[in-house]
C-alpha cells in the first residue's frame, strides 16, 4: 500500500533534493523513493542548502560464496539460516561477478558523492569477502577513505562447523568527501559496535539492527540530511527519524518499500514497529 504523501507546512519549508517523481512515502523526516538508485541519483537535483551530510547504506554484497554458482544463488540461500526467510522480503542485484560489482559500485558511489557536502561522511556496509574491493571502490569514486569500523554481531553468529571461526563480524568502510571535519557537537564515534541481531527488529533478510544505525546516523548533525540508496526495510530512515535527522531513501523492491513505509510511519510518532511475519 502506498505510503502517505501529504506535506505538512513545516516539511514544505525544508530544502529537499528534487526528483522528478512522486515519493513512495514521505513525512517531515523522510522521503522514500521506489526505483533503481543509479537512475534516481542521476536525476536528483540538489541546491546548496539541501546537499547531503552523510551517505549511510547497506548495498547488495554480491558475496556469500567463492564460486560463480554460489554467488548466483538466491540471497536467502546465501544469507539465511537453512535458507529460511521467515517471511522477510528478499532482494535482487546480488549476483554480480567481481569486475561488474566494482564497476557498478564505483558508479553509484560516485553519483552519491557529487550530491554531498564537502566533508560529508560515507559509511558502506560490507562483508570480509568484498572488503578489499570496496576500499578500492571508495577511492576510485572520489571519496577519501579513512578507515574500517567493525560490527560485532556477538557469539550467536553462526559457523558452518566447529572448525570455523564464527561469522561474527561485518564491516563498515568509512571516510569523507574530502577532509574529515573537526566536530564540536558530536564524536568521536565508536570504531567497534557490539550489537546483537534481534529477530523482532529484523524486517529484511540482511537487515541491520536499528540500535546500530541509530549510532551511525550520529555522524550527521541534528536535522542533517542522510542518503541511503539501498534502503531495504528502511532502518536508516527509522534511525534518522528517531535521532532527529532527515533522510532520503531509495529502494527498488516494492515489497521492501511497503515494509519501510509502515516502519517510518511508526517512527514518526517515536515508535519502533516489531517484526511480524503476518504483517
Amino acid at each position: 500500500m502506498q505510503g502517505s504523501t501529504k506535506k505538512s507546512s513545516s516539511q514544505s519549508e525544508k530544502k529537499w533534493p528534487a526528483i522528478n517523481r512522486e515519493p513512495y512515502f514521505e513525512n517531515d523526516s523522510v522521503r522514500l523513493y521506489q526505483g533503481d538508485c543509479l537512475e534516481l541519483l542521476s536525476e536528483m537535483e540538489v541546491t546548496h542548502k539541501s546537499r547531503f551530510d552523510a551517505v549511510i547504506t547497506d548495498p547488495p554484497y554480491c558475496s556469500g560464496a567463492v564460486t560463480k554458482s554460489g554467488r548466483d544463488a538466491a540471497p536467502a540461500t546465501k544469507y539465511c539460516q537453512d535458507g529460511k526467510t521467515l517471511g522477510r522480503p528478499s532482494f535482487t542485484g546480488d549476483s554480480r561477478d567481481p569486475r561488474s560489482f566494482v564497476f557498478w559500485s564505483t558508479m553509484w558511489f560516485a553519483y552519491a558523492r557529487r550530491l554531498c557536502r564537502p566533508s560529508a561522511y560515507g559509511l558502506v556496509f560490507i562483508d570480509w569477502r568484498q572488503l578489499p574491493v570496496v576500499t578500492d571502490v571508495y577511492q576510485a569514486s572520489g571519496w577519501t577513505w579513512k578507515g574500517i569500523c567493525v560490527w560485532n554481531k556477538g557469539r550467536g553468529a553462526r559457523a558452518p562447523h566447529k572448525g570455523y571461526f564464527r561469522h561474527q563480524s561485518e564491516f563498515i568502510v568509512w571516510g569523507t568527501n574530502g577532509k574529515v571535519p573537526k566536530l564540536l557537537d558530536r564524536g568521536p564515534f565508536d570504531g567497534v559496535h557490539s550489537i546483537p541481531i534481534r529477530q523482532s527488529d529484523k524486517h529484511h533478510i540482511t537487515g541491520k539492527p536499528t540500535p546500530l544505525l541509530r549510532e551511525l546516523v550520529q555522524v550527521a548533525p541534528v536535522d542533517g540530511l542522510i542518503l541511503d540508496p539501498f534502503a531495504g526495510s528502511g532502518t536508516t530512515g527509522v534511525s534518522a527519524t528517531l535521532e532527529g535527522r532527515r533522510a532520503i531513501l531509495i529502494e527498488q523492491s516494492e515489497e521492501c518499500c511497503q515494509v519501510a513505509a509502515k516502519r517510518l510511519e511508526a517512527a514518526a510518532v517515536g515508535e519502533q514497529l516489531p517484526y511480524s511475519r503476518a504483517a
